[in-house]
């Protein structure tokens, strides 16, 4: 069993880890960068975080320094005794700590997506034809209405809202939309150097609760594109929509007819939508 002082120095070092994730939370609020992270649905309860962290802290600090020696005990979880033990423990939270106060706060880029691999297209069969669209299973019966509803755009507009939706519909009934013309922002994706490829593709990160789930979505330029962007860029394209074969699977690309650099958004992930055909008609101008 440890002695009261090291339980004390245990304690002390616990309250000092919790107000320091306390800090970096508030720090992130104040930044304005906690979507860099977290979802807005989860975002809001996080920034609730720093109070509850602050007070365990204080509880832990006041028990190390003015707790009864007999009222200290380990005997529940047993404390390490030796100073490695306590490094090696203790270092799985200071090290994460540390790297969120020396590193930039920034959103996923290229490096991620290559990473993940970039979800490109939806494998279910098309169903209607020209500008009828119908759903093979109530799962599909959104993607149906939105796809409807896009057909009828002159230019079709990918909103960051139903970002995900819109790309499920397109592809769901990819040769319906073949020569359709399309509007959408991203970053600029660049496939990996050594695969026999130099494809490109304007992306954004789906996140569904934090980026430790977030998956690269986006849709392919056609590789006759002359981009000088660099990778991470992120720009407008407008071009018409083809039906392409990539890596053994039909999938949607723009052939661009133009690509424009554009300033990064505030927020620069998209989330799922419960009812994107009626978000759509919010969306309209």
């Amino acid at each position: 069993m440890n002695s009261s002082g090291s339980i004390r120095f245990h304690y002390v070092l616990r309250a000092v880890i919790l107000l320091a994730f306390a800090l970096y939370i508030g720090h992130l609020v104040q930044q304005d960068a906690l979507h860099y992270y977290v979802a807005p649905k989860l975002a809001r309860w996080i920034r609730l975080c720093p109070v509850p962290l602050s007070l365990m802290a204080l509880s832990l600090g006041l028990q190390a320094v003015l707790g009864r020696s007999s009222a200290l005990c380990d005997c529940e979880h047993r404390l390490p005794r030796s100073l490695l033990g306590s490094s090696a423990l203790y270092s799985l939270f200071l090290l994460p700590l540390l790297l969120g106060f020396l590193l930039p706060d920034r959103a996923l880029g290229s490096a991620a997506a290559a990473k993940k691999g970039l979800a490109l297209s939806y494998t279910a069969v098309e169903s209607g034809t020209g500008a009828s669209f119908t759903a093979a299973n109530p799962y599909e019966a959104e993607f149906a209405e939105l796809a409807g509803q896009l057909y009828r755009q002159p230019v079709i507009p990918v909103f960051p809202e139903i970002f995900s939706e819109t790309l499920g519909a397109l592809n769901l009934y990819k040769s319906q939309f073949e020569g359709k013309e399309i509007s959408v922002s991203g970053f600029l994706y660049r496939e990996p150097q050594g695969a026999g490829r130099s494809g490109y593709a304007v992306s954004r990160f789906l996140v569904q609760c934090c980026t430790a789930d977030a998956t690269p979505f986006g849709i392919l330029l056609a590789p006759g594109a002359q981009i000088s962007l660099p990778a991470d860029t992120w720009i407008e394209v407008r071009g018409k929509l083809h039906v392409t074969l990539h890596e053994g699977v039909e999938t949607l690309q723009i052939a661009p007819q133009s690509i424009t650099a554009v300033a990064a958004p505030s927020t620069p992930y998209v989330y799922t939508n419960a009812d994107a055909a009626a978000a759509w008609k919010e969306l309209q101008p």
